[in-house]
């Protein structure tokens, strides 16, 4: 069945963009890539002196998933107007190639480094869980339709990382899978009822998280991968990707979920969930990197991570994560 994760991305050249953000938009523009997985993404330099993001959506997503992220935006600028998230300019707009369609989108730029550009220490980890948490605080009491959907980015979708083992070549890498399958079914499934559901950004990697040059996250962008799941979902999934490459990952992890949890408290049994779900987020990330890197081999970006995840799905596997997520519960509550 066609969707944005086996289709093709959008392939407008910097000329064609050019004309047709001069057509659609009326601006005069110079025009660069950006770095995408599944859509095409420019920056706009207007002949103004401002700067943009167009967006150009895979030919199989939904209008409905670009408008939740659009009121999405627009409810968090409503109850904390400072917080950065990219505000869509205009209506979407609609262009043809080949006979497909193709939405596009006009977002306003926000200026930061991007985290994964900076050296953290624990100060600055714990401002970026503040500032999720903070997300989180800004989008409680939204919903929209589209948001409760089956996703592969879900960490509750655990059975579709099963359905992807076959794409691993590795027996081991195979078996470390079904290990955190396991650990999540009983650690994390079981107390279902006690973790609370919202609507979450679901994708605060390094390469979506903007930061200052004193260490202070000030921004957050690519709300493609909402999802109605676990709270506890938003810092645990930050917690997978600051732990990569770490000699000690824990540390990291902890400082986020504090930060977190100062801002937007989670209960006990969501505070010890975290570190599970935080292990299924890399399961998530190397199985659909297998499977999506055999079907598009040219596009770099989807294995831009995937060393350091499995160092580190390695790594974890080898502890007791019962005692290590006790760990975490009690250096958050400190």
């Amino acid at each position: 069945m066609p969707s944005v994760f086996n289709t093709p991305p959008p392939s407008f050249s910097l000329e064609e963009v050019i004309g047709f953000v001069k057509s659609l938009y009326g601006i005069n523009a110079k025009v660069k890539h950006l770095v995408s997985d599944r859509d095409q993404n420019f920056l706009i330099y207007s002949d103004n002196g401002y700067k943009y993001v167009l967006k150009i959506s895979n030919s199989a997503e939904q209008r409905q998933i670009l408008d939740m992220q659009n009121e999405a935006t627009l409810f968090i600028r409503s109850n904390d107007p400072d917080l950065g998230v990219p505000m869509q300019i205009d209506e979407i707009k609609v262009i043809e190639k080949n006979d497909q369609s193709y939405f596009v989108r006009l977002l306003g730029y926000l200026d930061g480094q991007f985290l994964k550009d900076l050296d953290m220490d624990d100060s600055t980890h714990e401002k970026l869980g503040e500032f999720l948490g903070r997300l989180n605080r800004s989008l409680d009491g939204f919903f929209h339709p589209a948001s409760d959907r089956k996703f592969y980015w879900d960490s509750r979708t655990t059975e579709s990382i099963r359905s992807r083992l076959t794409y691993l070549d590795v027996e081991s890498d195979k078996k470390t899978i079904l290990h955190f399958l396991d650990q999540y079914n009983a650690n994390v499934s079981i107390h279902d009822s006690q973790l609370k559901k919202m609507v979450i950004h679901n994708d605060g990697n390094d390469h979506n998280v903007l930061v200052n040059e004193n260490g202070d996250t000030i921004g957050i962008i690519d709300f493609g991968d909402m999802v109605y799941s676990h709270q506890a979902a938003e810092p645990a999934i930050c917690m997978a990707y600051v732990g990569l490459g770490k000699s000690d990952p824990y540390r990291s992890m902890s400082q986020v979920l504090k930060g977190y949890h100062s801002i937007f408290p989670l209960n006990d049994t969501e505070l010890k969930s975290a570190l599970y779900i935080s292990c299924i987020r890399l399961c998530i990330s190397v199985t659909m990197a297998a499977w999506r890197m055999k079907l598009f081999p040219e596009n770099t970006y989807l294995s831009v991570s995937q060393i350091r995840a499995w160092e580190l799905l390695k790594r974890l596997e080898n502890d007791d994560l019962n005692d290590r997520s006790q760990m975490l519960l009690e250096l958050v509550n400190k």
